[in-house]
C-alpha cells in the first residue's frame, strides 16, 4: 500500500471520529437538561451544541459527509431540545424521561422495524428492491393472529404469519425477477394486494366483533439475573421473545453476509451479477431465495405487532412501518448493525411520543410525526448518502 493511500485512509478515519464526536456532543447537550441531571440553564448545552455543529462542519470539509452532517443535525437538535427542556417543569420532565421505561419502549417499537429492515437488507443486497415490506408485514400481522386464534397456539400463529409474508414475497419475486417488471411498481402493487386480502379476510372472519381477546400471544421472557439489576432489569429483564429473536438476528445476519461463502455469493449477485454468473453462481435462484427470506422476516415483524405487542388486529395496522423499515435500511447503509441503530432511533422517537401526553397533549401529537420526518431526512440524504448495491433494481437477463 502506498504512502498516499495510507495517509488518505488515516485522514478519512480522523474525519469519521470528528463526526462521531459531534454526534456525541449534540446528544450530551440535550441530556444535560434532562433527568437525572436537570441543568436548569441552557448555556452549557448551547455551547456544546455549537461545538457539535463546528465539529460536524470540520468533518464534512475533511470528506466525511455522512457523519459530518449527522453531527450538525445532532448539534441543532440537541440545542433546541435543551432550550425546550430548561423551560419545562422538572416534574413533567421526570414523568416523560424515565430512561429504563424509555429504553424498554424503544425496543418494543424498534422490533418490527428491525425485523422488516433485516428482510429488506437481504433482498436489496441481492439486487432486488423490496418496497412491498409494508404489505408483507400486514400479511404477517393478520395471518399471525388468525393462526393463533384458529389453532390455539401462538407458535403456529407465528409460523403461519411468517409463511404468509413469504408467500407474498414469492409474488414479488416472480414479477421482479422472472417477468423483469419494475421492482418499485411491483412492490407498491404488493402493498395494495395485501391491504385487500387482509381487509377482506378480517371482515369475512371477524366481522364487526374484531379479534377475540383470548388469542394466545407471544410470551415475554423473564431473565432472572437481569431482572434484579436495576436499570437493565427494568429495561430488558422482561422482554418479548420476538424482541430477543430480532436482536439475535442482527449478529447472525452480519455473520452470514460477511463471514460465509453463501453470504459472499449473495452480495456478489447484488453488486456484479454478470461476474457472479460467470463463475457459476446461480443469480436468479439466489435472488429468489433472498426475496422470500425478506418476506418471511417482514412477516415476522408483522406477527410481532399483532400477536406479540397489540394482541389484536386492525386493518392497516402496520401504519407505514414497512416504509420506515426501508428508510432504516438506507440509514444503516445496507448493514445489519446500521439497521439496528436506525431501528432504535425510530423506536426512541416513537417511545418519547408515547410518553409526551404526560407533558403536553399538543406536543405529543406533533411528535408523533417525528418518525416520518426522520424518513424524509434519511431518504433526502441530509445525513450523507449511502452507497447501495451496484445492481439494485436492475433485472438480470441470463445470456
Amino acid at each position: 500500500m502506498s504512502t498516499a493511500t495510507v495517509a488518505a485512509s488515516r485522514a478519512s478515519l480522523g474525519a469519521k471520529q470528528l463526526g462521531w464526536l459531534g454526534v456525541a456532543l449534540g446528544a450530551i447537550a440535550w441530556y444535560l437538561t434532562l433527568p437525572p441531571l436537570l441543568v436548569r440553564t441552557p448555556v452549557p448545552s448551547i455551547l456544546l451544541a455549537v461545538a457539535a455543529v463546528a465539529t460536524g462542519v470540520a468533518a464534512t470539509r475533511a470528506g466525511e459527509v455522512r457523519w459530518g452532517r449527522g453531527a450538525i443535525l445532532a448539534g441543532v437538535a440537541g440545542g433546541i431540545g435543551a432550550v425546550v427542556a430548561t423551560k419545562s417543569g422538572e416534574a413533567n420532565l421526570e414523568k416523560v424521561f424515565v430512561w429504563s421505561a424509555l429504553f424498554a419502549a424503544s425496543l418494543r417499537f424498534a422490533t418490527p422495524l428491525l425485523l422488516a429492515a433485516l428482510g429488506g437488507l437481504m433482498s436489496e443486497r441481492s439486487g432486488v428492491i423490496n418496497v412491498g415490506l409494508e404489505g408483507m408485514m400486514l400479511m404477517g400481522a393478520f395471518f399471525g393472529i388468525f393462526g393463533a386464534d384458529v389453532f390455539g397456539s401462538w407458535f403456529l400463529g407465528v409460523l403461519l404469519g411468517v409463511a404468509a409474508g413469504g408467500a407474498l414475497a414469492v409474488v414479488h419475486a416472480v414479477f421482479s425477477i422472472a417477468l423483469r417488471a419494475d421492482q418499485v411498481v411491483s412492490g407498491v402493487a404488493i402493498n395494495f394486494l395485501a391491504a385487500g386480502i387482509t381487509g377482506y379476510m378480517f371482515i369475512a372472519h371477524y366481522g364487526d366483533q374484531g379479534t377475540p381477546g383470548s388469542v394466545p400471544s407471544v410470551p415475554d421472557i423473564n431473565v432472572p439475573i437481569l431482572s434484579e439489576t436495576g436499570f437493565f432489569g427494568e429495561a430488558i429483564g422482561d422482554m418479548n421473545l420476538l424482541t430477543w429473536v430480532a436482536l439475535l438476528l442482527v449478529p447472525l445476519v452480519a455473520a452470514y453476509l460477511y463471514r460465509t461463502p453463501s453470504g459472499l455469493r449473495l452480495r456478489s449477485v447484488g453488486e456484479k451479477p454478470r461476474a457472479a454468473d460467470s463463475v457459476g453462481i446461480p443469480v436468479l435462484r439466489t435472488r429468489y431465495i433472498a426475496v422470500i427470506v425478506s418476506g418471511c422476516l417482514a412477516g415476522l415483524g408483522g406477527v410481532y405487532l399483532s400477536v406479540g405487542l397489540v394482541h389484536s388486529f386492525n386493518q392497516g395496522m402496520t401504519a407505514g412501518r414497512g416504509f420506515i423499515a426501508l428508510a432504516v435500511v438506507i440509514f444503516g447503509a445496507w448493514r445489519p448493525y446500521g439497521a439496528l441503530a436506525g431501528a432504535l432511533l425510530f423506536g426512541f422517537s416513537s417511545a418519547v411520543a408515547q410518553r409526551l401526553p404526560a407533558f403536553s397533549e399538543s406536543l405529543a401529537v406533533l411528535f408523533q410525526a417525528l418518525p416520518y420526518v426522520l424518513v424524509l431526512v434519511v431518504v433526502a440524504g441530509l445525513i450523507g448518502r449511502s452507497r447501495p448495491p451496484a445492481s439494485i433494481g436492475i433485472p438480470y437477463v441470463k445470456e
